[in-house]
C-alpha cells in the first residue's frame, strides 16, 4: 500500500491514522494561469491522505473487512472505496463500500451509462442519526463487503445496507470491461476534506483522524488465483 502525503499518515498503537489537519501549505499542483482548480490556487488550506494499493495488491471477489473510527462531523469525507484495475472511470467499476458525508453513511456502487463519462449509480444512504446513538463516532465500527460473481453486498456492524446484482452492471460503452465487477479491484482509504459533498470545513475541529484498527481480507483458494493471475 503507498501513501499519497505520507506526513499525515501515521502508525500509533498498531492502529493506522490518517490525520486531516487545518495547515496552510504550497500547493504542489500549482500551475499560473491554470483554470483548474487543482492547480490555480497558490496555497492549499487543508491537508489529509490517501493509501492506495494499485499497482501492489488488487483482488476479484472475497469477503472484505474494515474496522475503523470515523468522525462524522460537517466537512469530513473519510472513504474505504475500490476501483477495477482495468478501464476509465466509471467504466472501470467503483465499489464505495464506506462513504460518509452529509450525516449519512453511503454504501454504493457505479460503472459507465448510457453515453462516455456518464455514469450509472446504485446507491444506498444510511442517516447516523439513525443509529440513536449519540455517541456512535467514538466508537469502532467493522465495513464488511461479500463479493462473489453473482453480486456485492455491504454492511456495517453486520447490518446490511446495499445489494448490488451483478447481472445489471453492464457497462454500455467500450471504456473498460464488459461488466466491470467481475475483474481485480485495488483498495483505498482516504480521508476527504470539503468539496460539494463533504462540505463546509470552517467550523470543523482539527486536526482530525480517521482511525483504522484492520483490513482483512478473505478468499476461496479458487478466487485467490483468479486474484493473482490478474
Amino acid at each position: 500500500m503507498f501513501c499519497i502525503q505520507r506526513d499525515n499518515t501515521i502508525c500509533n498503537n498498531g492502529m493506522l491514522v490518517v490525520e486531516g489537519r487545518r495547515e496552510v501549505k504550497p500547493n504542489p499542483s500549482c500551475k499560473t494561469g491554470s483554470g483548474n482548480w487543482k492547480e490555480k490556487r497558490e496555497n492549499i488550506q487543508y491537508t489529509s491522505s490517501c493509501l492506495i494499493t494499485k499497482g501492489l495488491h488488487s483482488w476479484k471477489y472475497g469477503r472484505f473487512e474494515v474496522k475503523a473510527r470515523i468522525k462524522t462531523q460537517e466537512g469530513l469525507w473519510p472513504a474505504i472505496w475500490f476501483l477495477g484495475v482495468n478501464g476509465r472511470w466509471p467504466s472501470n467499476g467503483e465499489i464505495d463500500l464506506m462513504e460518509f458525508y452529509g450525516g449519512c453513511l453511503l454504501a454504493n456502487a457505479c460503472w459507465g451509462g448510457n453515453t462516455r463519462g456518464r455514469v450509472k449509480w446504485d446507491e444506498s444512504k444510511k442517516p447516523v442519526m439513525s443509529f440513536a446513538d449519540p455517541k456512535w463516532d467514538e466508537k469502532f465500527h467493522v465495513w464488511r463487503m461479500d463479493w462473489d460473481s453473482s453480486s456485492i453486498e455491504l454492511y456495517v456492524d453486520d447490518m446490511l445496507l446495499n445489494t448490488i446484482d451483478l447481472t445489471e452492471t453492464i457497462n454500455v460503452t467500450d471504456r473498460g470491461p464488459t461488466n466491470p465487477f467481475q475483474q481485480p479491484h485495488y483498495l483505498l482509504l482516504n480521508l476527504a476534506i470539503g468539496g460539494k459533498s463533504g462540505g463546509d470545513p470552517s467550523k470543523t475541529t482539527f486536526p482530525t483522524r480517521y482511525e483504522i484498527d484492520y483490513v482483512r481480507v478473505f478468499q476461496k483458494e479458487a478466487d485467490t488465483r483468479k486474484s493473482n493471475a490478474n
